[in-house]
């Protein structure tokens, strides 16, 4: 039996740094980096442990995720396929830097396409 992507991935702790690593990255990037801006910290905290914990569960981890489905958390936040083609290119290159295998990036970016169509709108 093929372990779980989420264990593929470091579990909880992997997942966590990739996500905190891919959001760092798109806060700084001069087209993504307008998604964080005048948020606040708590509330750009608070989505990044939903993020994780969103990432946990679809990867097959024991975690419970209290958020809103991507349709609705990305409803009106005008995201254009440049912007979805930028976040690939960043969430790429942090699994690049971390290390993922062409098997778990390949499963990643595939995960990653199964969202576009709820999470691109403009």
């Amino acid at each position: 039996m093929t372990d779980s992507l989420y264990s593929r991935l470091g579990a909880y702790d992997g997942i966590a740094m990739f996500a905190t690593n891919v959001v760092a990255a798109a806060r700084k990037d001069d087209l993504l980096g307008r998604f964080w801006t005048n948020r606040g910290e708590d509330r750009n905290a608070q989505e990044l442990q939903l993020l994780i914990d969103y990432f946990v569960k679809a990867t097959g981890g024991q975690m419970y995720y209290k958020g809103r489905d991507m349709a609705l958390t990305h409803a009106g936040m005008g995201i254009t396929e440049a912007d979805w083609a930028r976040f690939l290119e960043i969430a790429g290159s942090v699994a690049g830097d971390m290390g993922v295998g062409p098997t778990e990036g390949g499963e990643v970016m595939g995960f990653f396409d199964s969202l576009k169509a709820d999470i691109v709108s403009a």
